[in-house]
């Protein structure tokens, strides 16, 4: 006797849930965009006028270190959102291409559970086989 798992037979998602997923998608594309556009900001910013000091005399050397290690700190967040940003294209190219496929796990093939998609748009795992692979990253060792 089949289990009740493998025997289930999951149905393609709605059209009014695609479209919940794309406006999801859309809209935190929208957000990164936006952030990733005050980092641009940041970065093109001179040190005299990051601090809003307009003279063109040199300043403290603990401001200079200062304002590499925020330069630095935005660059690593820019770098995270290119990232986010990256898996949202592809999950809006997954909802575009395929839409009978969205929200399923790229694993299993099981159906992604409303919750986690409507939290992570982008998911493209079920619950169980994210927590496999992060259980997996845990057990390998740390490389120095």
């Amino acid at each position: 006797m089949p289990s009740s798992a493998s025997s289930k037979k999951s149905k393609p998602m709605t059209k009014k849930l695609l479209t919940h997923f794309e406006k999801r998608l859309l809209e935190e594309r929208k957000r990164v965009l936006k952030e990733l556009g005050n980092y641009t900001e940041a970065f093109n910013a001179t040190p005299q006028s990051a601090d809003g000091d307009l003279s063109s005399y040199s300043f403290h050397m603990a401001d200079q270190g200062t304002d590499a290690m925020e330069r630095e700190k935005a660059f690593l967040f820019a770098s995270q959102e290119g990232r986010f940003l990256w898996h949202i294209d592809e999950a809006l190219r997954r909802l575009y291409r395929s839409p009978e496929t969205f929200g399923k796990c790229h694993n299993c093939g099981e159906d992604i559970d409303f919750d986690r998609l409507d939290a992570l748009p982008h998911a493209r795992l079920c619950f169980a086989c994210k927590q496999r692979e992060e259980d997996a990253k845990k057990q390998q060792p740390q490389q120095a």
